[in-house]
C-alpha cells in the first residue's frame, strides 16, 4: 500500500487520531498524490486535485478542520497557470503547517491561564489541544490534576492518561459511567472539538453533551478547546456536520444476532452548556467565535 493510501487507511480507522494531527497527515497526503499528477491542462489537474481531496474527505465525515486545511491549500489554484499549480501547492503546505504550529502554541497559552493553582481539570476523550494546555500550564509551575473518562468504545482517554502521567501530570482515570463522580472535585472542563456549527452547536465525542449538562447542574464552567478551522461554514447554508455513525463491533464483537448496536462517534454539544470556546483568536461565547471567524477567515465562505 503506498503512502497516500496507507494515510487515508489509517485516518479511517483511527490509527490517527485527533482532528488537528488528521488535517496534518490528510494534506500531507494529498500533496503527494496530487505531486504524481499527469494531467496535461489546467482543466485536467483541477478535476484531480477535487477528485483527491474527495476522496480524502470521504475518509472521516465529521472533520471540518481537515477540510478547512486542505481547501486553504488548494484556494488558490483556480487563479494561477497550469506550471505553477502543483509547486504552489506544496508552498501552500508548507506556509499553513507553519501557521498551524504557530497558533497552536497560542491556543496553549490562551487555554494554560485558565488552569489555577491546585485545580482539578476534568476531561473527556482525547484532544490534543486539550493536552497542550495542560502541558502548557504544568510548564508555568502550576501544580493541578486531570480527571479523565475512558472514552468508550476505543478508550481514546487512555491516550490523553498515558501522555499526561508521562509529562508528569496527576491524572484519576474513571469508567464513563463515573463521569459525574469525575466532575465533583473538578474547578473546570476542558474538552476538544471535532466541528462548530453555524447555530454554535460544538460536535464532540459520544459524551459530551450528557457530561457537559452534569457540569452545569454542579456549576462547573465548561471550555470547548479547539482551532477555529474546526468551524464548518457550509451549516451556514443549510446542510448539516454529519454525526459519524462507526461499526458495531467496535462496542461488541461477536454480538447476538438480532441485536442492534448504534455506534455513535459523535454528539452536538447545545451552546447553552458552553461557558466559551477557546481558540487562536481568544476566548469568546459560542455565537461571538461564529462572527469572529467570518471576520479573519473570509475564504472559508468562498470555497
Amino acid at each position: 500500500m503506498d503512502y497516500f493510501n496507507a494515510t487515508l487507511s489509517k485516518i479511517r480507522n483511527l490509527e490517527i487520531q485527533g482532528a488537528a494531527d488528521i488535517a496534518k497527515e490528510a494534506s500531507k497526503a494529498f500533496i503527494f498524490k496530487i505531486s504524481e499528477s499527469k494531467s496535461k491542462d489546467k482543466d485536467e489537474l483541477i478535476r484531480e486535485i477535487n477528485t483527491i481531496k474527495q476522496k480524502i474527505f470521504n475518509t472521516r465525515p465529521t472533520e471540518p478542520f481537515m477540510r478547512n486545511m486542505i481547501n486553504h491549500i488548494i484556494s488558490s489554484a483556480q487563479d494561477m497557470d497550469f506550471k505553477y499549480i502543483i509547486p504552489s501547492l506544496h508552498i501552500n503546505l508548507n506556509k499553513t503547517l507553519r501557521w498551524t504550529t504557530k497558533t497552536e502554541r497560542e491556543l496553549a497559552n490562551i487555554g494554560a491561564k485558565k488552569i489555577k493553582k491546585g485545580y482539578v481539570a476534568y476531561t473527556h476523550c482525547h484532544s490534543s489541544t486539550v493536552v497542550s494546555i495542560f502541558k502548557k500550564a504544568k510548564d508555568t509551575g502550576i501544580e493541578f490534576e486531570v480527571h479523565n473518562t475512558e472514552t468508550r468504545p476505543l478508550y481514546q482517554g487512555r491516550k490523553t492518561a498515558k501522555e499526561l502521567v508521562a509529562y508528569g501530570i496527576k491524572i484519576r482515570h474513571y469508567v464513563d459511567s463515573a463521569a459525574r463522580l469525575a466532575l465533583k472535585k473538578a474547578d473546570i472542563m476542558m474538552i476538544g472539538a471535532d466541528a462548530i456549527t453555524s447555530e454554535g452547536q460544538v460536535i464532540n465525542k459520544i459524551g459530551s453533551e450528557l457530561i457537559s449538562e452534569a457540569a452545569n447542574r454542579l456549576n462547573i464552567p465548561v471550555y470547548v478547546c479547539t482551532h477555529s478551522w474546526k468551524f464548518n461554514s457550509e451549516t451556514i447554508f443549510g446542510f448539516d456536520e454529519v454525526i459519524e455513525k462507526r461499526v458495531e463491533k467496535e462496542v461488541w464483537p461477536g454480538k447476538p444476532r438480532k441485536v442492534i448496536i448504534d455506534n455513535y462517534a459523535f454528539e452536538k454539544i447545545d451552546p447553552s452548556l458552553i461557558t466559551g470556546i477557546i481558540s487562536e483568536m481568544g476566548i469568546y461565547r459560542p455565537q461571538n467565535f461564529i462572527e469572529e471567524v467570518k471576520r479573519r477567515y473570509k475564504w472559508m465562505f468562498t470555497i
